[in-house]
């Protein structure tokens, strides 16, 4: 269409043509707010200029939260937790400034472990998955899984003679959840764990085994220990005293 057809399209038309052209681009912010971003922009009266770069920013802000969206549902986090809902007054044992320092993702773009030890209802698994969340909202994809789970289906693809094929997706992802598998020195490992390092023993019996894992996860790791004090339990005794009272 040449640019004099372009000029001689009446209003309906031109709307008609946006429609088609923003389905044909695959641009659905640009179709859903151009209406509402058009009328501002002659109420205000912006330039051409203005007007387009308004409409090509709401498109890139929309299509990074879409990807953020995706990312989050891939990791397969078993809840939504965020930071700001953690409450560090009721467990004084984690620093606040640590976990904002954390939230930057820096220790993930350098491919370094994490490590959050304490005992259960100290924060632990909020901090994994709102931590996870923020990587995933800065770009990065996640993996979600339990280490029970983990075994299970390495055991499995053992079985199967298809365990290459089970571990390259835990292989290719830019920080996974209690995976130690591929990751040394390539990618980010966080993993929450009830047990103290001296405790894993438990699980990993071979001593030898056992200290090379935990060499693994500590070498350059950011570790944070939430201490014994479940404050999940504090949280439910104080809703019960509030309740009580009214």
């Amino acid at each position: 269409m040449s640019a004099q057809r372009h000029r001689g399209l009446t209003e309906q038309a031109a709307d008609t043509a946006i429609d088609q052209a923003c389905r044909m681009l695959r641009l659905p912010t640009v179709r859903g707010q151009f209406p509402d971003l058009a009328q501002a922009a002659e109420r205000e009266q912006m330039s051409y200029k203005g007007f387009l770069a308004g409409l090509l920013l709401a498109e890139c802000d929309d299509r990074a939260r879409r990807r953020s969206v995706r990312r989050i549902k891939a990791a397969a986090f078993p809840r939504e937790k965020s930071i700001r809902a953690f409450d560090f007054d009721v467990n004084p044992n984690v620093d606040a400034a640590t976990i904002n320092t954390l939230a930057t993702c820096e220790w993930v773009r350098k491919g370094q472990p994490l490590c959050l030890i304490g005992d259960s209802g100290t924060g632990k698994s909020h901090l994994l998955i709102a931590l996870g969340t923020e990587a995933a909202m800065k770009g990065y994809r996640i993996r979600y899984t339990f280490a029970t789970k983990l075994v299970n289906e390495l055991v499995e693809a053992a079985d199967e003679k298809i365990l290459t094929k089970t571990i390259a997706p835990y292989g290719r992802v830019d920080l996974l959840f209690q995976v130690l598998t591929e990751r040394e020195e390539k990618n980010s490992v966080a993993i929450a764990s009830n047990e103290s390092f001296s405790g894993w023993t438990k699980t990993f019996t071979d001593p030898r085994l056992c200290t090379a894992i935990v060499d693994r996860l500590t070498f350059e790791a950011a570790i944070t220990e939430t201490g014994t004090d479940s404050y999940r339990l504090a949280q439910a005794k104080a809703r019960a005293e509030q309740a009580a009272n009214v």
